[in-house]
Parts: C-alpha cells; structure tokens; sequence
C-alpha cells in the first residue's frame, strides 16, 4: 500500500439495545463536529469518524483505542439494556482507493467522503446487531435444549409449573426483542433520500451476508417459538389435570358424605 492511501483500522461494536442519540448530540455538539443523520450519529474528528446508531451499534474509521474507549463510555451512559456481552468486529481500511470493495475483511474506499464513510457502516453496523440477535438466540435455544430432551425422555418435562411460567418469560423476551427490531434489517429508509450511496451499502451487505443470516435467524426463532408452544401446551395441560383431580376429589366426597348420610 503506498504512502498516499496507508491501511488503518476500523472496528464495529453492538454496545446495547438502544441509544438516546438526542442527547448524545446535545453533550456532544459542544466539542465535536456532529451530524444527526436519519437517527444516527456522525462525528467527525481530522479524518476520523464515529457513526453512532440509535439501535445501539457503533462504526469506529481509523479512531484510537482510547478514543473508542471514552465514546463507549459516554454511549453506555445513555443506554437503555446495555448488553452483558458487547459483540464486535474489526477490518482495514485504505482510503483513496480506484474503487470500492472489501476483500478478506480489508475495504477499499475510493474518497473520504464522510456520506460514503456512513453508507459502508450502515451496513456494518446491521451486521453487528444481526450478530447481538444471533447470540442471543443461539444461547436461549443452548439454554432450554434440555426441555424437548427431557421430553423425549421421559414423556414429560420435569419443571415445576412456575418455572415453566419462567422459560416461557424468557423465551418471549428473546422473542420479542428480535421481532421488534427486525425492521433494522432492512434496506435503511436514509438511501430513499441518497440512492447514490445505496452501492456502497450494497457492498457491505453482501461480503457480511445480512440477507442469508436474517433467514438463518428467522429459522431459529421458529425454533424459539414451537418452545414456546410446546411450553404452553404443558402449562395447559397440567392446569387441566389439576382441575380434573379437584372434581374427582369433589365427586369423591360428595359420594362418601351420601354413603354416611344413608348409612348412619
């Protein structure tokens, strides 16, 4: 690589479920050059930018460890859910390049211009929170894949009904939160307005494969849900055998208060 287009980094961090970009902007406006970009975050600092995401992710281009560091810092500080475990990813960057495209995680970018420096991390930056949904489905399903075992097993799960009222809680949570951001996935509605950037983003979204991954987690939150199901259909049954027992228990004394009535 010459002198004129040297490799830098850039690192990608899911940080939380949301972010309050509203007030970052107004702690931040003060010291930084910002730009607030259809729910989004652009700070600018001598050939280096943050693009901070309201659905919690962030694109770091050729910032400081430290700097990265003290940002986070200041995002977490405005976070809401912030995630026990902080996904992330890294790359390399040249800037100045003939043209636009990655290659075994390196992007060359053909300018500097800080609009296209945002399109790339659009798509980045999906990929991040794509990667915070998969981990949290993988781990819910590693979590109750003891359920449908004991199942199988012994023709029952070994739950009391409480803690199946728990694991259903939890599944729907997972659930949940996934469906409700879902939308995040798509083709963000800021290439309406720029649809000359929409290539750039194009780029990104195919080398981290957001559109096969999105049907790879709609496949495990089917899983999630016939748990889920499955969860239910035990509760109910369960609850109908208590009511049977308490009716045959019924039954049984009323039968043996008529027995002593004709008997004594």
């Amino acid at each position: 690589m010459s002198a004129n287009n040297p490799i830098k980094k850039c690192a990608v961090y899911c940080l939380a479920l949301r972010l309050d970009i509203n007030e970052l902007a107004k702690l931040l406006s003060d010291s930084t050059l910002i730009r607030i970009i259809k729910g989004a975050l652009l700070i600018e600092d001598n050939h280096s930018w943050s693009v901070v995401f309201d659905y919690g992710a962030v694109v770091h281009w050729n910032v400081s460890a430290e700097q990265q560091v003290k940002l986070h810092q200041l995002l977490l500080n405005h976070a809401e859910n912030p995630l026990s475990v902080i996904e992330e990813d890294h790359f390399t960057f040249a800037l100045n390049c003939p043209g636009t495209r990655i290659i075994e995680d390196h992007i060359e970018i053909e300018s500097s211009d800080p609009i296209l420096i945002f399109a790339l991390s659009q798509g980045m930056a999906q990929s991040i929170k794509l990667a915070s949904f998969e981990t949290n489905a993988i781990t819910t399903i590693i979590n109750t894949n003891y359920i449908p075992k004991s199942l199988a097993e012994n023709g029952r799960i070994k739950l009391s009904r409480h803690n199946i009222a728990k694991i259903r809680g939890q599944l729907f949570l997972t659930k949940s939160d996934i469906i409700l951001n879902y939308d995040l996935l798509d083709t963000p509605d800021f290439f309406w307005e720029y649809p000359e950037y929409e290539a750039f983003y194009s780029i990104t979204a195919k080398y981290l494969e957001i559109a096969p991954r999105t049907q790879v987690l709609s496949k495990k939150l089917e899983t999630i849900h016939e748990l889920f199901e499955m969860l239910a259909d035990e509760q109910k049954h369960r609850h109908s055998s208590i009511l049977e027992w308490i009716i045959i228990w019924l039954i049984a004394v009323e039968i043996g208060m008529t027995i002593y009535d004709k008997v004594f």
